[in-house]
């Protein structure tokens, strides 16, 4: 995938990635997103949300009240970032501390989903984001919940990845310095699944709650 001017990364261009399977994974891993754009009012928002992917678009959904799904769906352009911290980087100098991380800047004009299938189909990917199996339990939308949510697609084909891994990069006079440098690994772990108090006896968590992973 060639980059764009705006999605090109220029800052540490060695950590850019365009490739769409890298691209992918970030977003299908990542369990929010956040959105950029301009509101109504003039003046700049950032909003985190749920997202999901589906092939090359992604898809967002809320409230037809939304501000920011009613000041981009009819085509306002927008920033969508997804980042995933993967480690504390600790170096011997204060300058060069840093993070390893996986991220993804995508940028696009927002559509509507109009039509039923497809927005049905986008409400099932974003249910089976948050847990895979999901859509298949619970109960489906009915007519009043279909047509109270609003689904925007976002085309997946301005966009990039960023990516840094690895230990520190200290200056090379500081690597005699008696300071502890490396990398603090960071993850994200799903505790014990909580029941519901009104949950009916009986009923066990299903194989996606109990061992729950991305």
């Amino acid at each position: 995938m060639e980059p764009s001017k705006r999605s090109e990364v220029r800052r540490l261009p060695e950590r850019g990635d365009y490739d769409p399977q890298t691209i992918n994974s970030i977003l299908d891993e990542a369990l929010i997103c956040h959105v950029g754009f301009v509101a109504d009012e003039g003046y700049p928002v950032v909003i985190p949300t749920i997202h999901a992917r589906s092939g090359g678009t992604l898809y967002l959904h809320g409230s037809p009240a939304s501000r920011m799904l009613r000041s981009v769906k009819n085509g306002a352009e927008v920033c969508v970032t997804v980042t995933i911290v993967d480690g504390l980087v600790l170096a011997r100098s204060v300058f060069h501390h840093s993070m390893n991380y996986r991220s993804v800047v995508i940028f696009g004009r927002p559509r509507e989903v109009d039509d039923p299938d497809e927005k049905m189909r986008a409400l099932e990917a974003v249910t089976e984001h948050v847990a895979h199996g999901r859509w298949a339990d619970a109960r489906l939308p009915n007519d009043l919940e279909f047509k109270g949510t609003t689904v925007l697609a976002i085309a997946i084909d301005e966009t990039s990845a960023k990516i840094r891994t690895g230990p520190p990069g200290d200056d090379d006079e500081d690597y005699e310095l008696p300071i502890w440098a490396g990398v603090v690994p960071v993850a994200t772990t799903f505790g014990t699944a909580i029941e519901d108090p009104a949950l009916r006896d009986g009923i066990e968590a299903p194989g996606y709650v109990t061992d729950y992973r991305r």
